[in-house]
Order: structure tokens, then sequence, then C-alpha cells
């Protein structure tokens, strides 16, 4: 990279000078407990990622879904576990929190351009009474991430305002072709396209919890 022209911010007083102050309601927002809204949200979201870092400060964000209900199940004021579901295998997230417990967390309901965000402490966890609470389609999961909440809040809609993520007349599907071209960009297995699609619609879709 040209490091020419690049005009770096290096301490955390310029970068304040550059950003302005928080408003106070935006800095006391910030809790360590779980509120009756933040039990609903969870109840009803979907998706989130999860943000870990290894020793060395190494990153990582994964995505997690499940349906609503069943993504992040509630043990008290400052725990909720969310259930490991089939994947790739990789286990980038889970590595970074064997050395590095820290994590962040972000979880979205479509349609709402508020967040909830959690930070907070994770450890992994391969069985516990509340694993028969996180069947989905006939699937207990065989390892549960248990994050001990130091930090909630919910954050503003801006960025989804500006993204218009959740306008339908902003989607573009057939833009990327993300799926389809990564796949046929590592060439393992060759396939045809029409194969991969077909593969996506229906064989990957039915695997997704075996």
């Amino acid at each position: 990279m040209d490091t020419a022209g690049l005009v770096e911010v290096t301490d955390a007083g310029e970068l304040r000078e550059l950003l302005g102050e928080p408003q106070r309601r935006v800095v006391e927002k910030v809790r360590t407990r779980l509120l009756d809204l933040d039990r609903e949200w969870l109840e009803q979201s979907p998706f989130c990622l999860v943000a870990t870092a290894d020793a060395d400060g190494n990153c990582d964000v994964s995505p997690k879904g499940d349906p609503a209900g069943h993504l992040a199940l509630v043990l008290d004021d400052t725990t909720i576990a969310l259930p490991e579901r089939p994947g790739n295998r990789r286990a980038d997230g889970f590595h970074n929190i064997l050395a590095n417990p820290h994590v962040g967390l972000v979880f979205l309901i479509p349609g709402i351009g508020e967040t909830l965000r959690v930070n907070g402490r994770a450890r992994l966890v391969r069985e516990a009474p509340f694993f028969d609470r996180m069947v989905v389609k006939g699937h207990r999961p065989v390892l549960a991430l248990v994050v001990e909440i130091d930090e909630i809040y919910h954050h503003c809609p801006k960025a989804f305002l500006r993204s218009k993520l959740w306008k339908p007349e902003s989607w573009q599907p057939e833009a990327m072709m993300a799926r389809v071209r990564a796949a046929e960009g590592r060439k393992v297995p060759e396939k045809p396209r029409e194969e991969l699609e077909e593969r996506y619609r229906t064989e990957y879709a039915d695997r997704l919890y075996r």
C-alpha cells in the first residue's frame, strides 16, 4: 500500500477532537444486566455476528443464525448461550475464545434499524442441562457458546438508514452471486454453475441442521 498522503490518527485526543464528545445519554445507556426489552429482543432475533480475537489480537467475525427464539437462550440476567449448528468446521472464533475469552456480539432483527450489542467473556460448553432447550428440527447442539455479559446496549439505526439494508428496492441478489462465484473460483470441485446453483437451492438448504 502506498501511504503517501495519508494523515493518520494516532492519539485518542485527536480522535475525540475529530469526532466530538458523545451525548450523555449515549454514554449512560450502557448496562451490565439484561432488561425485559433485551430479553424480548433476543427472543425475536434470528441472526447475530460474533466478534473474537486470539491472544495476538488477530480478529474474526462469524455470523450465527437460527429461527427467532432459538438463536440466543437467556440463562439469567447476565448470561446468554448460543448453540453451535453444523457448519464448515473451521471454528476460527472458537479457537480464538480458547486463547482470549473476550467477545462482541451484535443481534439483528430483520426490518429494524436498531441493533442489540453485547460485550462479554465467553466459554465453550460441550454439555449442559439447557442443551435440551436448544433443539431445532431434531438437532441438539454438541457445543454452545456461553457469554457472561460485561456490557449491553442498543445501537442507533444510522448505519441501516445509510445502507438501506432493509429496503427491498435496494437489494441486488444477482449482482455478485457470491456463493457460486466463490465456489467456482476455488474450482474444488469443478462443477457447472447450474449444478452449484441447484445445490444451494435444495441440497444445501436441506442440510442446515445435519
